[in-house]
């Protein structure tokens, strides 16, 4: 390892990244035991699980496990396992070259690929924020009766207070996604408890896979196009290309492994969290014969199955869900404009121009969940312009030396890829021919 003397000012001293970079540096170097080595490592795979947790989840567990009880939760939990590798492939890639997906992609591909990929991947997180933004309006909605234009308006404004959060450091930033997560997650959990669910449907419904009819096999793809996120994948790896470098081969594969955990609980939350919506919704909605497309028919339904406070839990999940998931979007936004072609404007003006299209389709007044739904269809679009290109680098020697991928783990992201792919394609299919 290379000793490097660099003299430490008041301002480095007082640099949340400068004190992360030391305290990454002396796991590194062997000086620190036990748990406290995941410490300088945990956070992106937290912010990027956000994109796992949005309204368009919401809309889609709800619906699979009013209709189809507790039978597509194996869904849920392969998609999950899904989601483990893609992002791990996603954080590896900024680890092992500094650069981001779509940093890589502008190097590799031509400029018009490059175009015409920040075009369609701008277009998914404008769709994504959609859900989102509708998503955390409704939340406001249901929870304190404010009409739909003005809680969005409210909404927007919440949205640019966790920006704010970026502005004062990733790990601040960090630490207030990570609260927001933990609230949804208690959210999910009392109503989980409330709902009283069969758990042997429920394990039954983890491993076994099955399906009834077309219809479940959408509502399938559905549940993957709101998993599988392009916009977490081009973004995980800009939370990792830089946060901690390694500064050889050997630190690299060790950041990785320490990445791999913090990636692993992450997923495993957002997993658990995904479930507990499907499940609720079979032990209340299912059991009793209820069909519920819209959430807040949803809410109504809580409020009159399982009592009031079940209800508000929902609410509180949508709305936070929203909040910080809108957010992830703006930054996901601003990685693939500077990666692909190179640009950059101001994340208030970005945010300000997200804005617009859900503030348009709320004052038109159309159903906010099947604006939800719509939007996880326009996102699988983009999900195999962020995947294949993924696949394709972490494959490349030339391009992750020590950190390239091992045999099986290509052969299980070319799998992935074309399952997600196709299934998406289905979707797509059915909806519209």
């Amino acid at each position: 390892m290379i000793e490097q003397n660099v003299v430490e000012t008041p301002k480095m001293i007082n640099n949340p990244k400068h004190k992360n970079t030391i305290s990454a540096q002396a796991v590194l170097n062997g000086d620190v035991k036990g748990l406290k080595r995941l410490l300088p490592f945990l956070g992106p795979a937290f912010i990027a699980s956000v994109a796992y947790l949005d309204p368009g989840n919401f809309a889609t567990n709800i619906t699979a496990g009013s209709k189809y009880g507790y039978l597509l939760l194996w869904v849920i939990a392969a998609s999950n396992l899904m989601a483990v590798l893609i992002q791990s492939l996603s954080a590896k890639l900024g680890i092992a070259t500094g650069k981001n997906l779509p940093e890589v992609a502008r190097e590799r591909f031509p400029k018009g690929a490059s175009i015409f990929l920040w075009i369609q991947s701008e277009l998914v997180i404008i769709a994504t924020d959609l859900a989102e933004f509708i998503g955390a309006a409704l939340g406001l909605y249901l929870l304190f009766g404010i009409p739909m234009l003005p809680a969005a308006i409210i909404t927007a404004v919440g949205s640019f207070a966790i920006l704010e959060l970026q502005r004062r450091g990733y790990r601040t930033l960090e630490a207030g996604i990570a609260s927001m997560v933990l609230i949804v997650v208690l959210a999910f959990a009392f109503q989980v408890i409330m709902a009283k669910p069969d758990a042997g449907a429920v394990i039954a419904g983890i491993f076994t896979p099955a399906f009834e009819g077309v219809d479940s096999i959408l509502l399938a793809a559905g549940i993957l196009g709101a998993t599988v996120m392009p916009h977490a994948i081009y973004l995980h790896s800009s939370l990792t290309q830089s946060r901690v470098v390694g500064i050889d081969e050997k630190e690299k594969k060790q950041i990785f492994k320490l990445e791999m955990i913090d990636i692993v609980i992450a997923m495993v939350i957002a997993g658990a969290v995904n479930m507990a919506m499907v499940i609720v919704a079979a032990a209340l909605f299912f059991k009793n014969g209820l069909v519920v497309e819209d959430l807040d028919v949803a809410f109504q339904q809580f409020r009159h199955l399982a009592g009031p406070v079940t209800a508000v839990s929902f609410g509180l999940g949508l709305l936070i869900a929203g909040l910080s998931s809108s957010s992830v979007g703006t930054m996901a936004g601003d990685v693939v404009m500077q990666g692909f072609i190179n640009k950059r404007i101001n994340l208030y003006l970005r945010r300000a121009i997200t804005i617009i299209p859900p503030l348009a389709i709320i004052a038109f007044g159309i159903n906010p969940t099947r604006a939800l739904v719509m939007s996880q269809v326009v996102l699988s679009f983009g999900i195999a312009f962020a995947l294949i290109p993924l696949v394709i680098f972490t494959s490349n020697r030339q391009i992750m030396k020590g950190l390239v991928n091992h045999r099986i783990t290509t052969v299980l992201g070319w799998i992935i890829s074309a399952l997600v792919v196709s299934l998406n394609l289905f979707l797509i299919v059915e909806m519209f021919i």
